[in-house]
């Protein structure tokens, strides 16, 4: 079987040059290679066709046969690692908690800790006939986190 090390050593140095970054590995026990990768000006098809090539070479088909895809994660995928949170800084996102909460407001931090988002909200102040416009900011932790995603607008 390929191990995800071997495919890691093998697309290091491309990784690195490029100024990429792996979202995701996924190798399974039918040597089906999933690679999902990013930077954060964006991913084009010559760098996956790159990467994709440098995997190829560097493993036999005649001792191991395997199926190979390398893709970006999509517009609509939610954030797996840290460089996605950071990518996206100054974005709208909708995020879903564990407990079922759903928070939408602009990504405005990320760390390896957690990330903050300003959320607007409009609330009924007593005395007053309209709602009025609130900015609140959210400090969360990955832990109690669910899902993030970009909000994609036209």
């Amino acid at each position: 079987m390929i191990s995800e090390e071997k495919i890691v050593k093998l697309i290091n140095e491309l990784v690195t040059e490029k100024d990429l970054f792996i979202v995701k590995l996924e190798v399974n026990t039918s040597n089906t290679i999933k690679l999902l990768v990013d930077s954060h000006k964006g991913i084009q098809i010559n760098e996956c066709v790159a990467l994709s090539r440098s995997i190829e070479n560097g493993l036999d088909r005649e001792k191991e046969d395997f199926e190979l895809t390398v893709s970006s994660p999509g517009l609509d995928s939610p954030f797996t690692v840290l460089q996605q949170y950071q990518k996206n800084i100054g974005r709208e996102v909708k995020v879903k908690l564990h407990d079922g909460k759903k928070l939408q407001g602009i990504l405005i931090q990320a760390d390896d800790k957690g990330f903050s988002i300003e959320e607007k909200k409009k609330i009924k102040i007593e005395g007053k006939k309209k709602k009025q416009s609130t900015t609140e900011r959210n400090r969360l932790v990955y832990d109690n986190v669910d899902e993030v995603k970009v909000i994609i607008k036209f």
